[in-house]
């Protein structure tokens, strides 16, 4: 089992006796312990309720680039997630940098930005995509299941939608019903077989390119279940937005859409239904600069 370290400062006494039940303080504040994931979040939220004006932090085994993952609370120091890896930032240091643009370069930086937007929006007339996004039963493209398919045309300026559920012999794990509110009794009212849904989506999309938001999770899904059928993978020419984003906001906290779409003042909700996020990816594809710049 992975090895977890908690440290802990200014925390109530009562605290510190709880967490040392589960593990060992080897030096004063710094509580190391050898126990499952399960045991380990449940840990890690009992310090977040019983913390109050303490600090603390948590680091364990993780598979990314570094080996590691790691969170704060009450900490000086910020995560930011950068192409997986995550960094830390001052938030003193932040603080400082964000004042100085809001006194020094906010009117001018408004004032560049509306013009850039302003000739964005004239040239987006001039080109032609579809953004793509799936439900599934889960994260594996080899034992989980397509659930839902959806797609958002943008060609010639005009907009046109594809949504398509479809029906699976295998139950709706509990959260993804949940989170996304498909349910059997609905793919069995209203869905399509997969062979069905994913001939009626590639005449949709035709030779257009793809856009999506870590599209490389849909693709991988729709080429694994059309070569089931087999069936050529697709083939068009794609982007994901997830990549401009890193690269024009370059610390954020994370990139998961819910909080990139905050960022570009994106008031639509991520609602995990296919063709409503097809809609909230296609706003945030035209307000991304860099994914724009990129595409002209």
């Amino acid at each position: 089992m992975p090895l977890t370290v908690i440290t802990l400062s200014n925390v109530p006494k009562s605290l510190r006796g709880d967490l040392s039940k589960w593990m060992q303080e080897i030096a004063t504040g710094v509580y190391i312990g050898n126990f499952n994931t399960k045991v380990r979040e449940q840990l890690w939220e009992r310090v977040k309720a019983n913390i109050k004006e303490g600090e603390a932090t948590i680091s364990y085994y993780y598979r990314n680039e570094i080996g590691y993952k790691f969170d704060t609370i009450n900490s000086k120091r910020e995560i930011a997630d950068f192409d997986g890896i995550p960094l830390v930032i001052f938030k003193e240091l932040k603080d400082i940098n964000e004042e100085n643009m809001k006194l020094g370069f906010s009117k001018a930086s408004k004032i560049r930005k509306s013009k850039k937007y302003k000739s964005i929006n004239k040239n987006i007339n001039n080109i032609s995509y579809v953004v793509i996004d799936i439900e599934t039963t889960g994260i594996d493209e080899k034992k989980d299941s397509i659930i839902e398919l959806g797609a958002l045309k943008y060609e010639n300026s005009k907009i046109s939608e594809f949504s398509c559920l479809i029906s699976i012999n295998d139950d709706i794990p509990k959260h993804i019903e949940e989170l996304t509110g498909i349910n059997n009794k609905k793919l069995k009212e209203k869905g399509v077989c997969l062979e069905e849904a994913l001939e009626r989506f590639l005449q949709f999309i035709g030779d257009l390119d793809l856009v999506g938001y870590n599209i490389n999770f849909d693709i991988n899904f729709l080429n694994n279940n059309l070569k089931k059928f087999s069936k050529n993978k697709i083939q068009n020419k794609r982007y994901d937005l997830q990549n401009y984003v890193k690269k024009e906001k370059l610390f954020l906290k994370n990139y998961k859409l819910e909080t990139v779409i905050k960022e570009y003042e994106i008031k639509n909700r991520v609602a995990h239904r296919a063709l409503l996020d097809c809609k909230v990816i296609f706003e945030l594809s035209t307000k991304v600069i860099k994914f724009l710049d990129n595409y002209k």
